[in-house]
This record gives C-alpha cells, sequence and structure tokens, in this order.
C-alpha cells in the first residue's frame, strides 16, 4: 500500500500506518487474511463525522432552524456524499477488497467506498486526536454543506410538479443530466425535465438536486 500517496491526497499523515490500513481493509479482504476489516473504525467514524458536521453547521449556519440544519447534516451525511469524496482521493486504487469482491470491481462500489471514509476518519481521530480528524471532515465537506444550505427550507417543485403533472392521472417524469461543465470541484450541471418523452424545461446548478429543482420550477412556470 502506498501510504506516501494516500497521506498527500487526504492531507494527513499517520503516525501509525496500521491505522490507515485498517481504515482501507474491507471485510471481504480481512477475512481472506483472517485480519480485522475496517468495520468497528467505520461505526466510530460515522458518529464523529455526524458531530462535527452537526456543530459546524450550527457555528457556521446561525439562521437556519433545528429542522433545515438536520435536513441539511443528512444530505451531506451521506452514502453519495462520501462516495463523492472517496472518488477525489482516489480511494479505489488503495481500497483492499477480496478476490470476489475484486471481480465485481467491489473496490469501485459507493456503499464501500463511503465506508471506508467514515473509518478513515476514525483511524485519523485515533492517531492525531478529534481536531485533526475534524480538518479532514470540514476539508472536504464544507462545500457540500453550502451547496446544500442554499436550497434547504426551499419549496420542493419536484413534488409539486408531479402533483400538478398527475393530476389526471399517471405520467413518466423524467430528469437527465444532458451537460457537464467546469472542474470537478466546481461543476455546473445541466438537467431536462421530460413527460412522457416532452421536454417541458431546462434548469441548471451546482449540484444535480439543485439543477433538477431548477428544472421543475421553470417547467411549473411554463405550465401557468
Amino acid at each position: 500500500m502506498d501510504f506516501e500517496k494516500i497521506e498527500r491526497s487526504i492531507g494527513y499523515t499517520f503516525k501509525d500506518k496500521s491505522l490507515l490500513k485498517k481504515a482501507l481493509t474491507h471485510t471481504s479482504y480481512a477475512y481472506e487474511k483472517n485480519i480485522e476489516s475496517n468495520e468497528k473504525l467505520e461505526f466510530l467514524g460515522d458518529s464523529i463525522l455526524e458531530f462535527i458536521s452537526s456543530k459546524y453547521i450550527y457555528n457556521n449556519y446561525k439562521k437556519l432552524k433545528e429542522g433545515e440544519m438536520t435536513k441539511v447534516r443528512a444530505e451531506v451525511v451521506c452514502e453519495n456524499s462520501l462516495y463523492e469524496v472517496a472518488k477525489s482521493h482516489n480511494f479505489s486504487d488503495f481500497i483492499l477488497v477480496g478476490k470476489s469482491e475484486a471481480n465485481n470491481k467491489g473496490n469501485h462500489k459507493p456503499a464501500i467506498l463511503a465506508d471506508s471514509i467514515e473509518a478513515t476518519i476514525a483511524a485519523i481521530y485515533f492517531d492525531g486526536g478529534l481536531e485533526a480528524a475534524e480538518k479532514f471532515i470540514i476539508d472536504n465537506l464544507k462545500e457540500a454543506i453550502e451547496n446544500s444550505t442554499k436550497h434547504v427550507g426551499m419549496k420542493d417543485f419536484k413534488t409539486v410538479l408531479q402533483e400538478k403533472l398527475q393530476e389526471k392521472g399517471e405520467v413518466k417524469i423524467q430528469y437527465t443530466v444532458i451537460k457537464e461543465s467546469g472542474p470537478d470541484h466546481d461543476k455546473t450541471f445541466t438537467v431536462k425535465v421530460e413527460v412522457d418523452g416532452k421536454e417541458l424545461a431546462i434548469g441548471e446548478g451546482k449540484t444535480k438536486k439543485h439543477a433538477e429543482m431548477n428544472a421543475a420550477e421553470k417547467a411549473l412556470i411554463g405550465l401557468k
């Protein structure tokens, strides 16, 4: 395992390299080698992640209500969000999986990669303390938190559009990403919304969800 390459990517150097290796050891590999997997680290990392993200949201977004803070945290502390973090650090190149998982490209599976991020958080905590774990979490999630706060509390235009279109019976509503532009850290997504194959509107946003909401909002305006 190329510890130096991983550490350079995540911005943290481990004193105890075995902690990092354990954080990247999936149960399938651990079973084959009769060693400990990252499951227990993942368990602790999940709790640390919830606490640190909650504290960050509380301290930095004073105007959010309790329910809105909960929604933001739920959107950021989730498999898809952590999978994106793992991809940004090329964890698929380092995660240790068993032969069967390797054959099924388990090192690219969102759930496995997301879990490895939680395990890495706990490994950093044991190696360098809460402050180091907090730095890793905030460095990797502050942008996602910021994006989430921009639409929290916003009317769910997708739900409103669905209800309006289905007033007279079932219809097929589909959202499709038709363009991605900009660097990985600052992408803009363009999404079109269709009903039964007919295009209604096109929207843009910094996340797919934002772009879908924007497209639904524009579709509603067009239906009025």
